[in-house]
């Protein structure tokens, strides 16, 4: 398909438009008593009141670029912020409940029915050729079924760039629940039909599935929030991520889907949230800077942009995206390769690289791979180690939280760099408490507490942001290469650890968490030197510091004490300004 260019009008028959007109007709009163402004009060609903009544719409709002005079209206190039709607929030949770919590959920569900699944790939094998499998193909063909579910994800964060150019943000979601359902009729099938090849295809299936939504949500999100919100919305993807895990530990109980005869409802129970999503998406717009900087549909833009925001007050949104497709007019939407060739935007390539690479690298896969042994070194009987990690799921979902409501009070730089910071200490307090359990029995119980604070820093911060960063960090034309870029590596680090892991920890013994720790640091030590904070900042204001400033390692270390530090210790534009100037 030939680079479409960005801000080139596109047919009107193949415009992905949203269908306001779908939902009840409640919602269209949601602007009306549902606009919550975060961080602060409306002066219309006085001293502590958060809810304020929006100005009433008016018939020029739809696709006029007149701006409407008022107190409130933001001005081009102002300070461009929105209110928490109920249509913005609607269209993150189902987002997030209908994509992003399946990646979660398909992440731990096999780890309950292991052994029912391994029996009946054994029994079927039997009934095929007349003898069972021995220990070790059998355990290669379950490690087969697991690991296809990266490979398949690395797939599908391949084909992002295609699908959000073709069928738009919005579209490509609702496109992918049909995968989805797909899979499920595979598994959900394949005990009755006595095929193994069933599970495997479906596994495979509902990862190219979480290799595009994980790259999709929060480009969507990210680009219908706005900035004052961005962080917030942001993050609801990795709550549900959390949560699809604990859904998993949960139903995975003996008491609930963990009998042998109900695994394949087990693995085929995300269809739901699919066909939820499939139903209801449709319903919302399409993302207001997709429509206009890359279909010039200026008219389905404000609309979508009235919707979200629940104001007819949208002439500073579109000014912004209007100057963003002014300077891109000329620019066609690049390729991965084009953007590792693109000096112009190598820090924010490269800050991408280096926060999703360590996501996976952190060694939160080989911890979640070693709790049961953790737990059982910590007295924990067997029968009990099941429910002692619904506890630690329970956790995942809490720090989850606590990230999503602090983002934009703290910022994108302090819960990254404290998740990694934590993540870092917890692992080197790990390999200190294995090597020492066995003279301290006590050190047993601060194994414990280490997987614990291990789970809660990467749920605060690291497991969220850097896809949160990759949307801020790129504009239009680039963001979908980058999201190519992150979300294949993103994949590529998780199949490398999970494949690498028992071998290192085979060679290193207790040692080989000391690898994750000095990762997790020195990612922490990049975030703090290198990315800039993002909060409350547009996508071109962001663009403009990499541009000027390119980053803190540029600048010579004879100007480093004259520069001044904001509260996070990242540069400030306007000594930066200073600093640049002077440079030879």
């Amino acid at each position: 398909m030939a680079p479409q260019r960005a801000g080139q009008p596109g047919g009107a028959s193949n415009e992905p438009r949203g269908h306001p007109g779908c939902l009840p007709s409640f919602l269209s009163l949601s602007s009306s008593f549902f606009h919550l402004k975060m961080g602060e009060t409306s002066q219309a609903a006085g001293p502590g009141l958060p809810f304020s009544r929006p100005p009433p719409p008016s018939p020029r709002s739809s696709c006029s670029l007149a701006p409407t005079v008022g107190k409130g209206t933001p001005q081009p190039g102002g300070d461009i912020t929105g209110h928490l709607t109920f249509p913005l929030l609607s269209v993150t949770l189902l987002v997030s409940f209908g994509s992003s919590m399946l990646y979660g959920y398909n992440l731990a569900v096999v780890n309950s029915p292991a052994e029912h699944i391994k029996a009946f790939y054994n029994t079927t094998w039997s009934q095929r050729y007349g003898y069972g499998l021995d220990p070790g193909p059998l355990t290669l063909l379950y490690s087969l079924t697991v690991s296809i579910f990266a490979l398949g994800g690395l797939v599908g964060s391949l084909l992002v760039g295609v699908l959000v150019e073709r069928y738009g943000r919005n579209g490509a979601l609702s496109r992918s629940a049909l995968l989805v359902l797909l899979a499920s009729g595979f598994m959900g099938f394949s005990q009755e039909l006595r095929s193994p090849e069933m599970v495997i295809i479906g596994r495979s299936i509902t990862g190219l599935h979480s290799g595009i939504c994980l790259s999709v949500v929060p480009l969507y999100l990210g680009e219908i929030a706005p900035k004052n919100l961005r962080g917030f919305l942001g993050l609801m993807p990795s709550i549900f991520i959390c949560l699809g895990v604990f859904f998993a530990q949960v139903l995975g109980l003996p008491e609930l889907l963990g009998e042998d005869r109900l695994w394949p409802l087990f693995l085929s129970v995300v269809a739901v949230p699919a066909s939820l999503q499939l139903l209801l998406l449709r319903c919302f717009p399409e993302s207001p800077r997709y429509l206009l900087i890359e279909r010039n549909d200026v008219c389905g833009a404000t609309k979508a942009l009235c919707r979200f925001l629940g104001t007819p007050d949208v002439q500073g949104v579109i000014e912004e995206m209007k100057e963003e497709q002014r300077l891109l007019s000329s620019v066609e939407m690049i390729s991965v390769w084009q953007l590792l060739r693109d000096r112009s935007v190598r820090w924010q390539t490269l800050s991408v690289v280096v926060v999703n690479a360590g996501m996976q690298l952190s060694g939160i896969d080989a911890i979640w791979f070693y709790t049961n042994t953790i737990f059982q070194n910590a007295g924990i009987p067997v029968s009990q180690i099941p429910y002692t990690t619904v506890g630690t799921g329970a956790i995942e979902v809490v720090a989850g939280l606590i990230g999503c409501f602090t983002i934009e009070k703290l910022g994108r730089r302090p819960l990254i760099i404290t998740g990694f910071c934590a993540m870092g200490i917890c692992l080197a307090g790990i390999t200190v408490s294995l090597l020492l359990q066995t003279s301290l029995p006590w050190m047993r119980y601060v194994s414990v507490v280490c997987v614990i604070g291990i789970i809660a820093g990467f749920c605060m911060g690291p497991a969220g942001i850097p896809f949160l960063m990759t949307a801020e960090l790129f504009t239009q034309s680039h963001r979908p290469a980058a999201y190519i870029m992150g979300g294949s590596l993103n994949w590529l680090c998780n199949f490398t650890i999970g494949f690498i892991f028992p071998f290192l920890q085979m060679s290193a013994g207790a040692f080989c968490y000391l690898v994750f720790c000095s990762i997790c640091l020195l990612v922490a030590l990049y975030v703090y030197l290198v990315i800039p904070e993002t909060k409350n900042k547009t996508f071109m204001e962001i663009s403009h510091i990499f541009a000027t400033h390119r980053s803190f390692l540029s600048i010579p270390g004879h100007l480093i004490g004259m520069v001044k530090l904001d509260d996070y210790g990242a540069l400030e534009s306007s000594a930066l300004e200073g600093s640049v100037s002077s440079l030879p």
